[in-house]
């Protein structure tokens, strides 16, 4: 059957392709990238049925959608894409190499100084180090992404969240006047930091196994035997409830007011993903478990 395509914008006829009855929105949009755009790759379209419409998912199939011979579809350019495995990649590697880059005390930042940073400032370097390490680790081996690609210009606004964050909390706690905290900070934050990187670590590989490779299936993620995903019981993202945790003991661990600045501003983001992707599970599950929180236990 045969399909005119037209631009969102003015509604500016593009052209017309041809396709099967069963065809889906992704062969829509590689018929579009085949003939009509061929500088518009697939993940750069947004296809609607009306102009101001919303965009359609491409695995809906245009008979569903009662889109027959003749019908018309509207297409919008989302501009340049770039994957969402490299936009976490280039997230995670920089307060990484930021933060070891300022544990050294460069002169630029602090002038002439000789002296190493002290015992907690080290202690926190690693900690920083293993979670940004773990976190470009799970990027390439364990997250599967829904969605495969995000607008190019918002890789700008996400680096310099991390990256600059990073710098701000760094400068303190590596700073000559950096005053520690007692051993009991030391020890507590270190064990409590551990304990939920382990947990972040264990409910991301939970949560890769509920969905095949190459597949977008969607279950209920419940405990799976391992002691840490029995937050499962309470909470609906206990990946953000352990990440929260992290910054939260990396705070006692430091008594640095930027640490504990990052750890709320996280906080208040990921209780945003986590309330939406809560009502998402409601609404898709109805048998989905009534007491559980979205990301704070008996709270939230």
């Amino acid at each position: 059957m045969e399909i005119e395509i037209l631009s969102v914008s003015g509604s500016k006829p593009l052209g017309k392709i041809r396709v099967n009855e069963d065809a889906t929105v992704q062969d829509v949009k590689e018929k579009i990238h085949q003939g009509l755009k061929k500088s518009m790759y697939p993940e750069r379209q947004s296809i609607k049925l009306e102009s101001k419409g919303r965009s359609l998912k491409d695995e809906t199939t245009l008979k569903s959608l009662n889109v027959g011979d003749g019908a018309k579809l509207y297409l919008q350019d989302l501009g340049p894409q770039i994957s969402w495995r490299n936009v976490f990649l280039a997230e995670y590697a920089g307060p990484l190499f930021v933060y070891l880059w300022v544990y050294q005390r460069p002169w630029i930042l602090y002038g002439d100084v000789t002296s190493a940073p002290g015992t907690v400032a080290t202690v926190a370097a690693i900690c920083w180090s293993v979670h940004y390490a773990k976190r470009l680790l799970e990027t390439v081996f364990v997250h599967r992404f829904s969605k495969g690609t995000m607008p190019l210009r918002n890789l700008f606004k996400n680096c310099s969240y991390y990256w600059l964050f990073t710098l701000y909390i760094a400068y303190h706690i590596n700073h000559p006047l950096f005053t520690a905290p007692c051993n009991t900070c030391l020890y507590v934050g270190v064990a409590g930091f551990t304990i939920c990187e382990l947990g972040n670590l264990s409910i991301h590989i939970l949560l890769k196994n509920l969905r095949p490779p190459g597949t977008k299936v969607r279950r209920i993620p419940k405990p799976d035997g391992n002691p840490f995903s029995i937050l499962f019981n309470f909470v609906s993202c206990p990946n953000y409830t352990y990440e929260f945790g992290s910054w939260f003991f990396f705070t006692v661990l430091t008594k640095c007011l930027p640490a504990g600045l990052f750890a709320l501003v996280g906080l208040y983001q990921m209780s945003v993903w986590a309330i939406g992707k809560h009502r998402n599970y409601k609404k898709e599950f109805p048998d989905y478990p009534k007491g559980r929180k979205a990301i704070l236990p008996f709270i939230l």
